[in-house]
């Protein structure tokens, strides 16, 4: 761990204490340090378990952002095989925001695409901090009308703070090309699931993840705004992000209850930066599970099974 969150700093003091007492055995020959590290570990390791047993959904967001959580790149290079990366909306550009093509998954063709949000400074500029500009939801149009051309299921993987709002962005369409995206998520007649691997934000996300499964995982976040966003209309105060958060009811357990995912996927104590190869294990397992669900379903019932479920949207949970 390089990166310690906020909340996390009590925690960051005894990890470093004991990583201090180790280095400090490595060069000095003799030296048995081994009791008392093990006893910073224990403690550690309850502290985790106690700030990680109720997090707040400030917390979470600030946990679904860790700059160290495993991003789309790392889940294509681990679950799929013969990943052939396509480029391009045949329009305007490029927009490395946005990844996808074809790969196979367990020896099945399919359609991959996910927003990347880079792991240096190097690679967050180049994919704009995982903000799509509208020549990235086109190019996600074209690969998801090829899919469907082919019969391909399609898997995305959504990790955005929200689509690029910047003024060459909405010169070129951006709001067109979003409605685009999700109004061909809605029309595909092959299978879509989505996983929410960190943040899931406004219509960046739903351009992406109107499917008919969409799972989340334990510590990620899918939401109309950005809480920061959220506080800067309702209080013109961006600091009241923390109640913002609690309003917006945007962690995944709130999303299960009201309808809008359909399954949580656990993450590995302390988060899925702590344990990128478990949480990447999980998430091909849950995909796979998503799949088999939908693989009986014909072209009709997929259409119809999708678009029912955002119909129901707001009919269960709201009172909670």
């Amino acid at each position: 761990m390089t990166n310690y969150l906020d909340f996390e700093k009590p925690l960051a003091e005894i990890e470093g204490k004991a990583e201090e007492l180790r280095a400090l055995a490595r060069t000095s020959e003799g030296m048995d340090v081994e009791d008392e590290a093990g006893a910073l570990d224990r403690k550690a390791a309850e502290l985790l378990r106690d700030l990680y047993k109720t997090l707040t959904p400030w917390r979470k967001c600030q946990v679904a952002r860790h700059p160290e959580r495993p991003h789309c790149r790392d889940y294509i290079d681990a679950l799929f095989s013969e990943y052939t990366p396509l480029a391009g909306d045949r329009a305007f550009g490029e927009d490395e925001a946005v990844m996808g093509g074809l790969a196979r998954l367990d020896d099945r063709p399919v359609m991959v695409i996910g927003h990347e949000k880079g792991n240096d400074t190097k690679s967050r500029l180049t994919r704009n901090f995982g903000m799509a500009r509208p020549e990235g939801y086109r190019k996600a149009v074209r690969l998801m009308e090829m899919a469907d051309r082919f019969g391909l299921p399609v898997i995305t993987l959504v990790d955005t703070p929200g689509a690029y709002p910047g003024k060459g962005a909405e010169e070129r369409g951006q709001s067109e090309a979003i409605a685009r995206a999700t109004e061909t998520c809605l029309g595909i007649g092959v299978p879509l699931v989505s996983v929410i691997i960190g943040e899931g934000g406004s219509g960046g996300a739903v351009a992406f993840a109107s499917a008919n499964r969409v799972a989340m995982l334990e510590h990620s976040v899918y939401s109309v705004i950005s809480p920061e966003g959220c506080a800067s209309i309702l209080w013109k105060d961006a600091e009241k992000m923390r109640e913002a958060a609690e309003a917006l009811r945007l962690t995944a357990q709130d999303l299960i209850k009201l309808g809008v995912a359909d399954r949580i996927i656990d993450e590995p104590l302390g988060g899925a930066h702590r344990d990128p190869a478990a949480t990447i294990k999980a998430v091909g397992k849950t995909i796979t599970a998503m799949l088999s669900e939908l693989a009986k379903k014909d072209r009709k019932a997929l259409i119809t099974d999708r678009r029912q479920k955002f119909l129901d949207l707001g009919k269960k949970g709201l009172a909670a």
